[in-house]
């Protein structure tokens, strides 16, 4: 998910919108101004319905932002970085940089943090309602108040359901593993009551649609789509990752990697280098033999090929305190979620400060399918 538009920094973490919010945004009001506050609070004109129904639309998504908040405010607590929050069509994204290291107290907390602030927020939201209503405040605004309540209630209960990927889930996974110590099978059946509630929802789509309620199945039918395909993301990354514990970084690199003279261009790296080598990942080392860049074969094609010979590969290299550096005995598994956070996706791996290794996907991929081969083999 590539967010178009950065929002700033809260509490120190990035902000950012997805453009499918402004169609969210408007749909919401518009649902307001023509049908919700209209039949709560008869009697305004249509331009106070939708300068409401947008205040409310966009207070919706505050309200959004400080259930992400909570999670991200409560995993940076327990030691769990956060790359972000991302606002989208199906409400918000806490991007939390997880190496692995959680435990399932602090996977728990995470998870609750963000249901228990909306639950929170719907209660004062409702209790603001009734104080309107009781002192006669504005009909419309009462009703805009009553629905963000309603809606933040809904929020918390709809996160609360055990399934994948949703913060019941997470609640469901985190309290197998502390009941059994083992994370990936507890991932496994989350995500697979995940994937249960995405084809209920789907099913309730299509019903929808049967009896005419097309905007209503439609959206149903896109977030039962949703669920299913994180719930099944979710549990390939399980099995993966229940293949790979206990596994050292030299088990799975490729050694001896293909090194390049800092000073060429591109096209002395396409043409004398590329083309002789299986390597897609090349290391840039200045004439003391030190690694000065990286350069991928997507860096690469990112040039157009008749700017290849007047483009150096410093330009368009990984610049060295942005290469992910590892050792040859450190955690596999470890060193992949470092990878997963940066650009190139790639580790170099280094003894005594000694290049010895790359570690790249598709090393990660053979690895997989090694340990994939080793269990069917010692389970015949």
């Amino acid at each position: 998910m590539h967010p178009s538009l950065p929002l700033g920094r809260i509490a120190g973490i990035k902000v950012a919108a997805h453009w499918s919010l402004v169609v969210v945004v408007w749909l919401i009001a518009w649902s307001l101004a023509d049908t919700v506050l209209p039949a709560s609070a008869p009697g305004a004109s249509d331009l106070v319905y939708w300068c409401v129904g947008f205040g409310a639309a966009l207070t919706f998504f505050a309200c959004l932002l400080a259930h992400e908040l909570a999670h991200s405010i409560v995993a940076r607590r327990r030691g769990v970085a956060v790359q972000g929050i991302v606002l989208w069509l199906f409400g918000g994204v806490s991007q939390l940089d997880d190496d692995g290291t959680a435990t399932a107290d602090a996977e728990l907390g995470i998870a609750v943090a963000g249901p228990a602030t909306s639950a929170a927020i719907a209660v004062g939201l409702l209790a603001v309602t009734r104080a309107l209503d009781a002192w006669g405040g504005a009909p419309v605004v009462a009703a805009s108040a009553g629905w963000l309540g309603w809606m933040n209630a809904v929020l918390a209960a709809f996160n609360m359901v055990p399934a994948f990927p949703l913060d019941g889930g997470r609640v469901l996974q985190a309290w197998l593993w502390r009941r059994s110590g083992d994370k990936p099978a507890s991932t496994l059946i989350a995500a697979r009551a995940g994937r249960i509630f995405a084809f209920v929802l789907i099913g309730l789509g299509i019903v929808q649609f049967a009896v005419g309620a097309g905007l209503s199945g439609l959206w149903l039918l896109f977030l039962g789509w949703f669920l299913l395909s994180t719930s099944t993301a979710e549990a390939s990354g399980s099995i993966a990752e229940s293949e790979l514990t206990g596994l050292r970084v030299r088990s799975a690199m490729s050694p001896d990697p293909v090194v390049v003279p800092e000073g060429l261009t591109v096209g002395n790296l396409v043409r004398d280098w590329m083309h002789r080598s299986r390597f897609t990942t090349f290391p840039i080392v200045d004439i003391a033999g030190r690694v000065v860049g990286m350069v991928t074969m997507r860096r690469v094609k990112r040039v157009r090929s008749d700017r290849w010979d007047d483009t150096s590969l410093a330009s368009v290299a990984c610049p060295p305190d942005e290469i992910v550096r590892c050792g040859p005995n450190d955690p596999l598994l470890r060193v992949i979620h470092r990878m997963n956070r940066s650009t190139d996706q790639r580790a170099l791996v280094f003894d005594d400060g000694r290049l010895v290794g790359i570690l790249s996907p598709s090393d990660v991929s053979r690895a997989v399918e090694r340990a994939n081969l080793t269990r069917a083999a010692v389970h015949r």
